[in-house]
């Protein structure tokens, strides 16, 4: 898994792109980024799928913010980043959430 960041210098923003490889989503059919940045919707931000089954999505983010998140894999299956800035318990202490940081 991989995140990109991309400030931006004429907006407030960071483009922050959002990757899965096949090899790490275990050939999902679906992915999403599920957020504070789209309060928790597991719909919301779908990952385009490549033929190649590697997942890839762009957002623009606020800067100077953190944002915890992680990834839904068919619906069903929670997957955290490798690359995230930190990591951060959820508010319901079964699990932790990947944290990015612009």
């Amino acid at each position: 898994m991989a995140i990109k960041k991309q400030f931006l210098k004429t907006k407030p923003v960071c483009k922050v792109t959002f990757e899965i490889p096949r090899d790490q989503s275990n050939d999902a059919r679906k992915a999403c980024v599920v957020g504070e940045f789209n309060e928790w919707s597991p719909t919301a931000t779908p990952m385009k799928r490549f033929r190649s089954g590697l997942f890839r999505l762009t957002l623009d983010l606020e800067k100077d913010r953190r944002y915890a998140f992680r990834y839904l894999l068919d619906g069903h299956r929670w997957e955290n980043e490798m690359d995230a800035d930190a990591t951060l318990p959820t508010p319901y202490g079964d699990s932790v959430n990947s944290v990015i940081v612009l």
